[in-house]
């Protein structure tokens, strides 16, 4: 069995792995992360009970973004794609190992762990850098790019987003970023420390949200920004297949009270 030591914000990689490989366990599910279930089994000593009942969430939020790849990936075959904060993501795995310029960006102690843990992967290039640290777009080259940032910015300073989304853009003309967001409410309620998974773990500090109405007006308010779409996940099981559900998650009041999935492209 293998150890790994992670806290804060890297600990997060942890729930999200479990539950992404406990849903690829399931024989009702059409979800497949073999990769996930792999390492899942492999950490079979951690307290992954501390998570709470696993969710089906992660897994379609890692639909969606194995689909933006690929259609990217259509146009663009070579690459690259940038995993902001990518953490012990198997998107890699998932897409059968692609033969593209492949560039993951995190902090040293999680670059630590995707080395110790995940399986040699030559096509990946690892930076063990904040999101947040230009310094990592010297080692991508400029250009259209596919850009993740996978339960990333709930965790960054909000005044810090704006500037290095312009920043991408800039470095990234012709390109997307696809990235997740939590509601205003939800947000507050985890600077409170208010969310709890369970009795033995509350999640980080979340203090950026962003609402279905404010991602819309990014284009025009961030330059390079041309277009912002919310991408809405596949149906899973049970209450997660109900078109009611969907219909009321996109009904004008829930819309800016849920989760979303959003897509930004960037001008040429």
């Amino acid at each position: 069995m293998t150890q790994v030591e992670l806290s804060g914000v890297p600990e997060t990689a942890l729930w999200t792995l479990r539950n992404r490989a406990e849903e690829a366990l399931r024989p009702d599910s059409g979800y497949t992360d073999t990769e996930a279930v792999r390492l899942y089994r492999a950490l079979a000593g951690e307290d992954f009970e501390r998570f709470g009942p696993p969710s089906q969430v992660h897994s379609l939020r890692a639909t969606v973004i194995d689909k933006i790849i690929v259609d990217f990936l259509a146009t663009h075959p070579a690459g690259p794609v940038v995993a902001l904060g990518e953490g012990l993501q198997t998107t890699y795995w998932r897409l059968d190992e692609p033969e593209v310029a492949w560039f993951s960006v995190d902090l040293p102690e999680m670059i630590d762990a995707q080395q110790r843990l995940l399986p040699p992967a030559p096509g990946i290039t690892r930076l063990a850098y904040s999101a947040l640290d230009r310094s990592w777009f010297g080692h991508v080259p400029p250009g259209p790019a596919v850009i993740t940032a996978e339960g990333l910015f709930m965790y960054l300073p909000p005044g810090q987003i704006r500037a290095l989304i312009a920043d991408l853009a800039r470095h990234f003309p012709g390109g997307v970023l696809l990235y997740d967001s939590i509601p205003r409410v939800f947000s507050a309620l985890t600077m409170q420390g208010r969310v709890r998974l369970s009795d033995r773990y509350i999640p980080p500090p979340m203090p950026t949200s962003q609402s279905l109405r404010q991602a819309r007006r990014l284009p025009g308010r961030i330059p390079g920004v041309v277009a912002a779409e919310d991408l809405i996940p596949p149906r899973g099981r049970g209450r997660w297949a109900s078109p009611a559900l969907r219909w009321v998650a996109n009904a004008p009041v829930a819309r800016a009270l849920r989760p979303s999935l959003t897509l930004l492209r960037f001008g040429e």
